[in-house]
C-alpha cells in the first residue's frame, strides 16, 4: 500500500484546548463559566458536609447509648445501700450499721469487715428501764446519732431500722416488755430512717440462736452447703446461753426448726437457756448460796457464814451492789441472807456451778435432760462458742483452739489466788469483773464438760468471736436474712440463696 504524501495541516494549540471546552452558547462570558462551575462545587461541598454531620450524629447517639447502657449496668452493680440493726442486750444495747452493695442480678453482696460494718454499745440495757419503761427510747439517742455519721444524709429515708432485744427483756413481765418496745417505736419513728413499728420487738431465744448459727456459717463459707459441714454454735451471753447445731436426731417438735437454703435443708436443734447466761447464773448463785434454806447453801455453809468458793479469797462482798431478785430482797430486808465469805477453789465452784444447771432436773419430761429439764441431743460436729466463752478464755491466754483442761488449768490457779495479789495483776480491770472470772472458768467447764459432755481434751470447741474479720454476732445472721430476697425462699422469711463466695475458714482470736 502507498504511503500518502499529502501533509496534515498543523494545528494550533489555542485551537487544540478550545475545543476541549464545553460548548457554550455564543453569548456566555468566561465569568458566567466559573461562576457556574463554582456554584456545582459548593452544592456538592454542602452535600457532602451533611452527610458527615448525620453520619457524625448517628454515631454520637451511638456512643451516648453506649455509655448510657454500660453506666447502667455499672450503677446497678455498685448501688449502694445501708442497713440498721439495734442489739437490745441484757448488758447493753449495741448498733450495726451495715454497707452493702446490689449486683446486676440484685443480689445484696455483704462486706462485714471494717469498711462494710461499724457499731458502737452503749450501757446500761434495755432492760434497766423496767423500773420507768416511757424513758427507754431516750437511750437510742448516741446510737442514733452514730448512725446518721455513717449514712449520707440522702440514704436516711431508704434505710431500714430494726430493733430487736434479747434475753434482757425475756426476762421481764410481758407488759413492761411491751412498754419500752412502745418507747422505742416512738424514738425509731422520728429517727428519719425506714421504720415500721413491727420492727422492734423481742425476739425468741431459738431465733436469736439460729441468726448466730446463720452469722457463723455464713463467715466460715459453709452457708448453702452440705448440713453435714455445718458448725454449731454456743453462746453464752450475760442473760442466756444458746445451742444451735444441725442434728440427726429425732427432735422435740418446739425445738426442732427446719431451714432451706439453696439446694440443702438444714435440721437445726435450736433452744435458749433462759438464766443460764454467765451474769444472771452468776447473781442466781450468790443468792443460793446466802439462801439459809437452800440445799446449795447449807453444803456450803461454814459456822452460819456462806462460803463462796467462787471468788477468790480476801474479796469483800457487798450485798448492796448485788443484782438481787424480787424475793432474795424480801429474805435480805428479814435478814433470812447469810453474809457470804470468798475463798476461791475451784473444783467447789465447779460443783456448786453444776449444782445450779441441774436445778429442776425432777422436772424434766423428756429420755434425759442433761441441764434441768432441758432436752439437748448429743453434739454433732464441731462448734464456735461464742461471747463469753471467748472472754473467758481471752483473759486467760488462751488460744482459739485450746482443749477445756487449759481452761480448767488456768481457772484453778486463779481461784487459788489472793484477790490482793489479782488486784495487783491486773490492775487494769474493774474490781466487778475481774472477780467473775473464778466463776466463768469454773462454769464453763460444769457447762460444757459436765452437762453437755464434751471431752476435756476435744478439738471440736473453738472459742472465737470473729472469722476472719467478720464478727460473729447474731444481729449480722438477722441482717442477711431479712434482707434477701424471698422469691427463691423455700420457706417464708429465711434465705434460700447459695452464699457464693467461700471465706477462708481462719479462727482470729
Amino acid at each position: 500500500m502507498r504511503r500518502s504524501n499529502a501533509r496534515i495541516p498543523a494545528v494550533d494549540s489555542r485551537t487544540k484546548m478550545d475545543s476541549l471546552m464545553p460548548q457554550l452558547r455564543p453569548n456566555a462570558s468566561r465569568s458566567d463559566i466559573i461562576s457556574r462551575i463554582f456554584i456545582a462545587n459548593t452544592k456538592r461541598t454542602k452535600r457532602n458536609l451533611w452527610i458527615f454531620i448525620a453520619l457524625a450524629a448517628i454515631f454520637s447517639a451511638f456512643c451516648y447509648l453506649f455509655v448510657v447502657s454500660k453506666g447502667s449496668r455499672n450503677s446497678l452493680v455498685q448501688k449502694k445501700k445501708f442497713g440498721v440493726v439495734i442489739d437490745g442486750g441484757s448488758t447493753g444495747t449495741r448498733i450495726h450499721v451495715f454497707k452493702f452493695l446490689i449486683n446486676e442480678k440484685g443480689v445484696p453482696v455483704y462486706d462485714f469487715g471494717k469498711e462494710g460494718l461499724s457499731s458502737l454499745r452503749v450501757n446500761p440495757g434495755l432492760s434497766s428501764y423496767s423500773a420507768d419503761p416511757e424513758s427507754s427510747g431516750d437511750s437510742l439517742l448516741d446510737l442514733i446519732e452514730f448512725a446518721k455519721g455513717r449514712i449520707p444524709k440522702d440514704y436516711w429515708g431508704d434505710t431500714e431500722i430494726r430493733l430487736m432485744a434479747t434475753a434482757g427483756l425475756r426476762r421481764l413481765d410481758v407488759n413492761v416488755q411491751e412498754r419500752i418496745m412502745e418507747s422505742c417505736r416512738r424514738f425509731l419513728s422520728s429517727s428519719g430512717f425506714k421504720f415500721q413499728n413491727d420492727w422492734a420487738s423481742v425476739i425468741s431465744g431459738s431465733d436469736e440462736g439460729i441468726y448466730a448459727w446463720v452469722a457463723a456459717n455464713y463467715a466460715l463459707g459453709s452457708l448453702g452447703g452440705d448440713p453435714q459441714q455445718t458448725i454449731g454454735i454456743i453462746e453464752l451471753g450475760g442473760a442466756s446461753a444458746q445451742v444451735t447445731f444441725v442434728s440427726n436426731e429425732m427432735l422435740p417438735p418446739e425445738l426442732s426448726h427446719t431451714l432451706k437454703f439453696g439446694k440443702f435443708k438444714y435440721n437445726l436443734y435450736s433452744h435458749s437457756l433462759l438464766d443460764f447466761g454467765q451474769n444472771a447464773a452468776y447473781d442466781s448463785l450468790k443468792e443460793m448460796l446466802t439462801s439459809r434454806s437452800h440445799k446449795l447453801s447449807v453444803e456450803f455453809a461454814w459456822k452460819g457464814i456462806s462460803v463462796d468458793p467462787c471468788t477468790p479469797s480476801g474479796y469483800s462482798h457487798s450485798m448492796e451492789s448485788w443484782n438481787l431478785s424480787a424475793d432474795a430482797l424480801d429474805r435480805k430486808k428479814d435478814k433470812y441472807l447469810r453474809p457470804l465469805h470468798a475463798k476461791g477453789n475451784f473444783s467447789e465452784c465447779r460443783s456448786a456451778a453444776l449444782m445450779l444447771l441441774q436445778n429442776g432436773r425432777e422436772k424434766c419430761s423428756h429420755q434425759r435432760c442433761n441441764l434441768g429439764s432441758i432436752f439437748i441431743p448429743p453434739l454433732q460436729g464441731k462448734f464456735l462458742a461464742t461471747e463469753n466463752f471467748f472472754y473467758t478464755s481471752k483473759f486467760f491466754g488462751l488460744p482459739p483452739r485450746a482443749y477445756l483442761s487449759d481452761l480448767m488449768l488456768a481457772g484453778e490457779r486463779f481461784c487459788g489466788e489472793d484477790w490482793s495479789k489479782l488486784k495487783n495483776k491486773y490492775n487494769t480491770l474493774e474490781e466487778e469483773d475481774l472477780q467473775r472470772y473464778c466463776f466463768s472458768s469454773a462454769y464453763i467447764v460444769a457447762l460444757l464438760h459436765d452437762s453437755l459432755g464434751i471431752a476435756l481434751n476435744d478439738d471440736r470447741i473453738s472459742f472465737a468471736n470473729e472469722v476472719g474479720d467478720i464478727p460473729l454476732d447474731w444481729a449480722l445472721g438477722a441482717f442477711i436474712l431479712h434482707n434477701t430476697d424471698d422469691s427463691d425462699v423455700g420457706q417464708t422469711g429465711w434465705i434460700a440463696t447459695i452464699i457464693e463466695t467461700a471465706i477462708e475458714d481462719n479462727i482470729r482470736s
